[in-house]
């Protein structure tokens, strides 16, 4: 009976996923204003953020994969998770950067670092839960 509640309570994609879709789309609406990151931003810092955010879904997609029975994958898991925590981390400090350097106000910082850091909690505990799993 439970198995077949948990099933039905599953959404059709992986949340985390989402999320990172959801920190992909943000970022891209708010980068791609030339009015709030001037051109001479595009090559530097406007183009690290965009891939930043790309990073992390990718590392999220992968890892979401892999088989945690097998343990080369569990490994390979455990790394992609890591390395989109990290990629989290230097996302934020762009988005602050951002901030400083008065690209975004203050509020647009604080909703677009709620995102990426809504993805990093959940890239957190999905892994630790992997490690309580193995």
């Amino acid at each position: 009976m439970q198995g077949r509640e948990r099933e039905r309570k599953e959404p059709s994609e992986f949340n985390v996923i989402v999320k990172c879709k959801d920190l992909i789309k943000h970022t891209f609406t708010i980068t791609n204003s030339t009015e709030r990151f001037p051109k001479k931003y595009r090559f530097t810092l406007v183009n690290r953020i965009q891939d930043k955010a790309i990073d992390i879904y990718e590392c999220a997609l992968e890892a979401n994969e892999l088989n945690l029975l097998d343990a080369q994958e569990r490994q390979k898991r455990a790394e992609l998770q890591a390395q989109a925590l990290t990629y989290c981390k230097e996302l934020l400090f762009f988005i602050e950067l951002s901030h400083e350097q008065g690209f975004i106000n203050a509020s647009s910082c604080e909703y677009w670092s709620k995102l990426a850091l809504d993805v990093k909690y959940m890239i957190a505990a999905w892994k630790k839960r992997d490690k309580t799993r193995a």
